[in-house]
């Protein structure tokens, strides 16, 4: 019994670091102002997120924040590759999350700080809504999630979870 618990903990650590270090850096300064009300997030600038550094810096609750929003050939994805995902339960007008508690730990919110670069999504596009006194990265009202299950940059294996899981794309 005592192995089986210290590679059932080895493994949670392990998936926990991986999700930490899928993340990167910077974030939106963009803030919700109302209910139901949803400002677009701020653009640092419009390069190519490959040039942006992949220094992930701390917010609140541990989690890292995105550098980078951009068009990955048909999908959203954050600056290191990762695909962003929305939520059928979750609603964009106006911008409401409905993912918490254990939903959390396999969809993690792309909480954000400061300024977005992106590239191949139209900054317009994107915003922020408040969430447990963090920021969440909105794309066209929808709020954006990672999925814990993908591994590489690329990979899209949240896509049609519980048929109610999507890639996003670059027009939300």
């Amino acid at each position: 019994m005592i192995p089986h618990r210290i590679v059932l903990a080895s493994a949670t650590g392990l998936i926990a670091a991986f999700a930490l270090a899928a993340c990167s850096s910077a974030g939106t300064d963009a803030s919700r102002t109302g209910s139901g009300t949803v400002t677009p997030a701020a653009v640092a600038s419009s390069a190519p997120a490959a040039s942006a550094p992949a220094t992930p810096t701390a917010a609140a609750g541990g989690q890292t924040v995105t550098t980078a929003v951009r068009d990955a050939g048909g999908t959203v994805a954050d600056g290191n590759g990762m695909t962003l995902y929305r939520y059928d339960r979750d609603r964009p007008n106006p911008s409401r999350w409905t993912c918490s508690g254990a939903c959390v730990k396999t969809w993690i919110p792309v909480i954000v700080q400061g300024a977005v670069r992106t590239s191949g999504v139209d900054k317009a596009l994107l915003g922020t809504v408040h969430r447990d006194g963090r920021t969440q990265l909105t794309l066209a009202g929808w709020p954006l999630y990672r999925y814990v299950g993908d591994t590489a940059a690329g990979q899209t294996n949240g896509q049609g979870r519980d048929g109610q899981w999507h890639a996003v794309t670059p027009t939300g």
